[in-house]
């Protein structure tokens, strides 16, 4: 399978989209919705999207491997943002404007601050050696997931440490429709960029896990495919969405041979999500973590009670749980 576009950037909308003053279906305290159009996206057209990898978007958050210190290792999304005062100048200028356009940011006094170790993500332009605001007024970028930040436990907790491993969901190697749960050394996700879905995530869409016995997993972006894709037509996405059971899924997006990443969501097209059922919960799953309980130090995380439940099958991924 070809290397797939890793996500460093916000994925544009494989149609053009238009704003409408009205409330977000996606975002809270919202008062404007971005919404699809039936035009095809040009950026879709030059990459020839009809012959582009469709696969899932994940409703998770963004999650990349990269040095750190020398090794390989997890980091968390966290963009840039402009302050109060900053961010108020800039919305006046969008209101006045209805566009972004000849806004002039001051990087060193706009923003907020944030961790040493921050990075900007890929192909985030520089301008006198400071990186430059995209057009939501954000930079993008990653900070590493140390072990002891609260902030990130949730991503640490499917970090072994000391081994240097990640637990990982994807499709088996022998049927895609069935998923496999794994640990994979991070040296072997070099460079790419992953979901981290589960329970205490963006409100759990997936069902997974439980208060008292939190899953969480990372999912490589592409990883998962989708078979049989609607054409890129307007109405095709919508209906295949609201009447395929393949359609149970938060999004589309395509990777073209190019590199380029085009994507819509749902909400793109006045549909609901999470809306009952998930495609990606209701799949089969095969639990492959090698290693006793003995090999791990606290016998209650996310690694030993996976290795005691190794060469289980389940059902549906949702129906995952552990013997307390």
């Amino acid at each position: 399978m070809r290397r797939l576009g890793s996500v460093q950037q916000k994925i544009p909308c494989v149609f053009l989209t238009e704003v409408k003053e009205e409330p977000s279906r996606k975002r809270d305290c919202q008062q404007f919705q971005v919404v699809a159009s039936e035009s095809v996206n040009p950026v879709a057209l030059e990459a020839n999207i009809d012959c582009a990898l469709a696969t899932e978007k994940l409703d998770g958050t963004c999650c990349y491997v990269t040095l750190y210190k020398g090794q390989p290792y997890l980091w968390a999304r966290l963009d840039r943002k402009p302050n109060k005062q900053a961010e108020k100048r800039f919305k006046k200028h969008q209101h006045a404007h209805r566009s972004c356009k000849g806004f002039t940011w001051n990087v060193e006094e706009d923003f907020k601050t944030v961790p040493e170790a921050w990075i900007p993500a890929h192909r985030v332009k520089h301008h006198n050696g400071q990186p430059v605001p995209d057009e939501h007024g954000h930079i993008p970028g990653w900070v590493p997931v140390e072990r002891d930040n609260k902030q990130y436990c949730w991503h640490s907790s499917v970090v072994d440490f000391e081994v240097g491993v990640v637990i990982v969901l994807r499709p088996s190697a022998d049927d895609e429709d069935v998923l496999e749960i794994t640990a994979v050394p991070l040296a072997d996700l070099l460079e790419q960029t992953l979901e981290l879905i589960g329970t205490n995530v963006n409100g759990n869409p997936y069902g997974l896990g439980s208060k008292k016995q939190p899953v969480h997993f990372l999912v490589s972006h592409g990883s998962v495919g989708i078979r049989n894709p609607p054409p890129v037509d307007y109405q095709q996405l919508r209906s295949w969405f609201q009447e395929s059971p393949e359609g149970r899924v938060e999004g589309i997006v395509w990777h073209c041979n190019d590199g380029t990443l085009v994507k819509v969501h749902r909400h793109h097209l006045g549909l609901r999500w999470p809306d009952g059922e998930t495609c990606l919960a209701e799949k089969s799953v095969l639990v492959h973590v090698d290693g006793t309980v003995d090999e791990y130090n606290n016998s209650k995380d996310l690694f030993s009670s996976f290795a005691a439940l190794n060469g289980q099958c389940f059902s549906r991924l949702q129906d995952v749980q552990f013997d307390l």
